[in-house]
């Protein structure tokens, strides 16, 4: 252990504020070149602010590394804090590249005397490596409050012992609290600090490569239903929502004064609640705010025409959709609670409006077969979404998946980058047979698009000439993998 009980000092305001997801150490989401601000961190900036403390930030999403850190820390901050955007699924991968950059800030905040304090889904499932690394404290779930009590007692010299949601290395001891209970009342948080964003250096990212801008909003926290591979390690099973009318002060801000009009609505579940998204429909009407949207949601949640029509009105632009497997056997094993049927009318009544459709997909839950991934496959080709996102199983802690597989990953148990896609535990298949099927779902997907294109060729010509061209590039691959893929399958690992 490297830590000593941490001191606290009197003058208030000495805040350096960070986070840990660096978006070029992870190839496939800089060759994307999507990048969302991190949310969650400028939103306990506002916080803290609100409290009388003086933030100096450092945003690690667009930095060439941890070093650039750095200078900040140079000011000799009485408070060091990684706080990373619990809004952002990819922290929730918790990646070992990312841990690893934390950890080299953690080594240089303690060289300069800081109290270390990081909230993030890693720490919260490995808190004892970031207090072996140095953190003093570690947030556990929800953290404005958390962090708001734990700097007002050191600030004050006061114990700590009663403050819920954290743990402390102390004395040689990791010290775990009691739980905090998630917060209820979202409205009494401030609107995030976007004034610490660099905007013009994420638009200038996101301009180049797809000719418009996109910010990220987040509406809920937490997610009531209990897909039994998806963990939730900050803002848990509850459920709860801002008002819309809280919302849409923030869309008008970052609509009217930074001239955004296209949005991430980064909740883990958008559109539960129908008579939510009517009020937040009336009131982007009677706002005359222009502006659209995409969302993750569910399926069943699409059916509802009452729902629908909402969220078309109020400027549904993309819906990504957990479609996860056109296998009805695999959706009920993840205990996801939707049927094959609802993806396929789900998928066809928002095309009817003209709403474009994206797919996450799973493979390699526990017992699927290839009679599972054929089934997939057809309803990916089927159905042709404008997008799909595909991974395997990723066991993560806190979920009865990951309780399932623990004892088989001894030696790795997170991916390295979000293209890692190893399959760490022993299934039907190899891993390398689900990279590769990983690669041959897009081929097929790309090829079928190419063909699409052929027959509507006079529509966007330019477009259909890429997606036509493309088809050359996929077809030989697809070939290739599909013969790899059958010499893989007849090597069962069970």
């Amino acid at each position: 252990m490297q830590n000593k009980e941490p001191r606290s000092r009197a003058l208030k305001g000495q805040v350096l504020l960070a986070n840990s997801y660096f978006y070029r150490f992870d190839k496939k989401q800089w060759k994307i070149a999507e990048p969302y601000p991190p949310l969650a961190t400028i939103t306990v900036a506002a916080y803290l602010r609100d409290r009388g403390y003086e933030i100096d930030f450092f945003d690690a999403c667009l930095a060439q590394g941890p070093a650039e850190v750095a200078p900040l820390l140079d000011k000799k901050p009485s408070y060091f804090i990684i706080y990373d955007d619990g809004f952002n699924y990819l922290t929730k991968m918790c990646l070992t590249v990312m841990r690893t950059a934390a950890f080299d800030m953690i080594r240089e905040a303690k060289s300069q005397g800081c109290v270390v304090i990081v909230s993030s889904s890693d720490s919260t499932d490995h808190y004892g490596l970031y207090h072996e690394k140095g953190a003093d404290y570690v947030i556990h779930g929800e953290g404005e409050e958390t962090l708001g009590e734990l700097l007002k007692h050191l600030e004050q010299d006061e114990s700590i012992d009663q403050i819920a949601g954290l743990s402390r290395f102390m004395g040689g001891d990791v010290i775990k609290h009691v739980a905090r209970p998630v917060m209820h009342a979202l409205d009494s948080l401030p609107i995030a600090a976007w004034d610490l964003i660099d905007l013009a250096a994420y638009r200038k990212i996101w301009k180049d490569h797809h000719g418009y801008f996109r910010l990220n909003i987040a509406t809920t926290r937490g997610c009531p239903y209990k897909c039994n591979w998806c963990a939730k390690p900050i803002y848990g099973n509850r459920y709860n929502t801002r008002t819309p009318e809280h919302v849409m002060q923030e869309i008008r801000l970052l609509n009217q004064e930074h001239d955004v009009s296209h949005f991430w609505m980064c909740d883990d579940i958008f559109g539960l609640k129908p008579r939510w998204v009517q009020e937040f429909r009336d009131l982007k009407k009677s706002a005359s705010l222009n502006f659209q949207y995409k969302i993750q949601s569910r399926v069943d949640l699409m059916l509802k025409e009452d729902n629908l029509e909402a969220l078309v009105e109020s400027g549904l632009d993309i819906a990504w959709l957990g479609a996860e497997s056109g296998s009805q056997r695999i959706l009920d094993a993840m205990d996801k609670g939707t049927q094959v049927e609802q993806i396929y009318e789900a998928t066809r009544k928002l095309k009817k409006h003209r709403i474009r459709v994206a797919f996450f997909l799973q493979f390699g839950y526990l017992g699927e077969t290839f009679q599972d991934i054929r089934k997939t496959l057809k309803m990916v080709l089927d159905l042709m979404p404008d997008d799909i996102g595909i991974s395997v199983s990723y066991p993560l802690p806190g979920t009865k998946f990951y309780d399932k597989v623990k004892n088989q990953l001894d030696t790795k148990a997170n991916w390295t980058d979000s293209d890692d896609l190893d399959l760490m535990f022993a299934n039907t298949y190899q891993p390398v047979f689900y990279k590769t099927l990983h690669r041959y779902v897009h081929h097929r997907y790309r090829i079928k698009k190419g063909w699409l294109a052929i027959s509507t060729i006079f529509e966007k010509p330019v477009d259909k000439f890429y997606a036509i061209a493309r088809m050359g590039y996929h077809l030989p691959l697809a070939v290739y993998r599909h013969i790899l893929l059958r010499s893989y399958s007849r090597k069962s690992t069970a």
